[in-house]
């Protein structure tokens, strides 16, 4: 009979330091995560033969877990989203990378313990940690693929499990077990599984991310993007302390070069860090909503403080003008890639935080104030398709749901980017830049886009980039507004 062989960790202790709980679930974590790493080393410098394995240790390790119980309604401040459990009862959530979520973790659990004046209790979980996520921190080691391992891995080690790798707390389908609520939006599980997905797609590690996210869809921006890094790491007084661009080269000066790319990722990611993590990271998500989901829904594991898409779009206004600004109000949804998670009669409201920040950075980069503003820029329902060439179908149809709506721009991304962070619950918002107007015969064409993009790409971008640093400095409870929380929320942002 097969044994399970575990390693010897800490029993389950109650915490009333916010700080001391993190060391604790660090410790965890870290003992159980070298225990896989050695074995799995071992093991596969001597692979068991296959009459062996039925005599062999099952190896296996746990992630940690953070729970709490309280017996009562607490009466917190009414004009919190986050930071607190709605009715009486036990919590938990396991927790993978708690170095990589230390200031967050540290932030929920004091506001968990300060708002109820109840301990939390960390502990060993029921879920094991899957080998290839144990060992994605060790770069001498890798998992090869099934079959090729000389032994069945699953017969030894834990592996990736979907039934705890999915999105039924954030999509509000989860189904309580023993009666105990999730404490957080995703198990552990989920974010590693998130972790190891952003550094395919991004080439970059998950811990340079930062805080604000810009999504775009074209290169452009990122020549305009790195030159304005550069001028930041030049100025002392920025606050910005390193710039990382894909393959995770990391430069502190301005003079430095960066080596160039061989192969481009998919979806390449540049950040422009402060030592709080409180800098600003672009996402060249391509073109395409089912690219725009994908990032999004493995970026809001890192629990960001606001994303918005600056991109493309077309116009739909005779009124507009090559290089005039949207800011999306509202969301035609025709993206179809989210239909399934977010049903289509959700309304994804606009936030006025957000559209504050968007509105404040047009005007203070284009000089232009009031009245005058309306010149460059629209407010209104964008419109989302998952169809490129929507043009060259029968225009009818699309034409009377863009009548209707109201939509004054189109483009592929920015609804499933804001949809998604409505789900996510991830502040969001939407700034575009009119590059061709297909109702009005003004087509995106070489020659026209070029000269569009030699005198718009760097202003749009910087807009961009002030609201993020108008979003930095407002207080987190007021920029992670209650509309993005439903009734029966999870206590951790």
């Amino acid at each position: 009979m097969t044994t399970v062989k575990t390693p010897q960790l800490p029993a389950a202790e109650d915490f009333t330091d916010a700080a001391a709980a993190v060391e604790r679930l660090e410790l965890l974590y870290k003992k159980a995560t070298q225990f896989l790493c050695a074995e799995f080393a071992r093991i596969i410098a001597e692979p068991p033969a296959d009459d062996d394995l039925a005599r062999a240790h099952r190896l296996r390790a746990f992630y940690p877990e953070i729970r709490f119980t309280t017996s009562s309604f607490a009466q917190v401040d009414s004009r919190l989203s986050y930071g607190h459990v709605s009715a009486p009862g036990t919590y938990a959530t396991t927790v993978t990378r708690p170095d990589l979520f230390r200031h967050y973790l540290t932030q929920q659990i004091g506001l968990l313990i300060r708002n109820h004046g109840q301990p939390v209790t960390i502990t060993v979980s029921e879920t094991p940690i899957p080998v290839h996520f144990a060992v994605a921190a060790d770069p001498t080691l890798s998992v090869p693929q099934e079959g090729a391992a000389g032994f069945t891995l699953r017969d030894v080690f834990d592996v990736p499990d979907l039934a705890t790798t999915n999105d039924d707390i954030v999509n509000g389908t989860y189904q309580a077990i023993d009666n105990t609520g999730p404490l957080a939006l995703f198990t552990a599980q989920r974010v590693d599984y998130s972790l190891a997905r952003l550094a395919h797609y991004t080439a970059t590690d998950p811990s340079h991310f930062q805080n604000h996210v810009l999504f775009t869809n074209y290169q452009f921006y990122v020549a305009e993007f790195e030159a304005y890094a550069r001028a930041q790491l030049a100025d002392p007084a920025s606050g910005y302390c390193s710039f990382v661009s894909t393959g995770d080269h990391e430069i502190t000066t301005a003079e430095t070069d960066i080596p160039p790319t061989t192969k481009m990722p998919q979806m390449p990611t540049y950040h422009l860090k402060r030592e709080d993590g409180s800098g600003i990271t672009l996402v060249n998500i391509g073109v395409g909503p089912s690219n725009a989901k994908t990032a999004t829904d493995h970026i809001a594991v890192l629990r960001p403080h606001a994303w918005l898409m600056v991109g493309h779009c077309a116009g739909l206004r005779n009124t507009q003008t090559l290089g005039d600004f949207v800011l999306g109000h509202g969301y035609l949804r025709e993206d179809h890639v989210l239909d399934d998670d977010l049903p289509i009669w959700t309304p994804i409201p606009a936030l006025a935080e957000i559209q504050v920040a968007l509105e404040e950075a047009v005007a203070e980069v284009t000089e232009l104030e009031g009245y005058d503003l309306k010149r460059i820029m629209r407010t209104g329902t964008v419109a989302t398709i998952d169809n490129r060439n929507w043009e060259l179908r029968d225009q009818s149809g699309p034409v009377q749901r863009l009548s209707q709506s109201r939509a004054i721009a189109l483009d592929m991304e920015s609804a499933t980017i804001a949809a998604n962070g409505y789900r996510f619950r991830v502040p969001y918002g939407t700034l575009l830049c009119v590059s061709d107007k297909p109702l009005h015969g003004e087509l995106k064409l070489p020659g026209m886009a070029s000269d569009f993009y030699r005198t718009q790409v760097a202003r749009h971008l910087h807009i961009g980039i002030k609201a993020m640093e108008q979003l930095r400095d407002m207080p987190l409870e007021r920029l992670h507004s209650r509309k993005l929380r439903s009734f029966d929320e999870t206590a951790f942002l």
